[in-house]
């Protein structure tokens, strides 16, 4: 005699579990809540096609509409660091930035950077105080966003 296919949803189950709490990846634990619905049909003796179809349609039903607010909410805990922590802060121009001269440069956080524009014809004074947009290799990417307000 053949283990019954609750033991083996059962045991589905089990395994992917371990796996999501070994990894805490949101990776499987969408598949244990289709192998939870499938133990639970099992245990009520609905017929196997429908416990297999019910695995896939409750995985996927899961996977679609809970993931993007798994993660999300993990996205909040995550603290942005280092490099990434400087985007969209405020820095100020120390020296001219002149894309085509290749001059520039701002202090932000106590620290000296390499700056320039996301426009190669733009330049923006000394002293002027700029958002960072992105940072590339040891640049940041600026711009001044005091002339985008007054022209709107």
């Amino acid at each position: 005699m053949g283990l019954s296919p609750a033991v083996l949803w059962l045991g589905l189950l089990i395994i992917l579990l371990v796996i999501e709490a070994l990894t805490l990846g949101l990776t499987t634990i969408w598949f244990a809540g289709g192998a939870l619905a499938a133990f639970l049909a099992a245990l009520i003796q609905i017929p196997l096609p429908v416990q297999i179809g019910l695995f896939f349609v409750v995985s996927l039903a899961l996977l679609i509409f809970t993931r993007p607010m798994a993660i999300r909410f993990m996205d909040q805990k995550t603290e942005r660091t280092n490099v990434d922590s400087l985007l969209g802060q405020k820095a100020l121009v120390t020296e001219k930035i002149e894309n085509l001269k290749g001059t520039g440069r701002v202090k932000i956080k106590g620290v000296d950077w390499t700056a320039r524009t996301r426009e190669d014809g733009k330049s923006i004074a000394s002293d002027t105080v700029v958002t960072v947009l992105e940072v590339q290799g040891v640049k940041l990417i600026v711009d001044d966003l005091t002339d985008k307000r007054s022209e709107g």
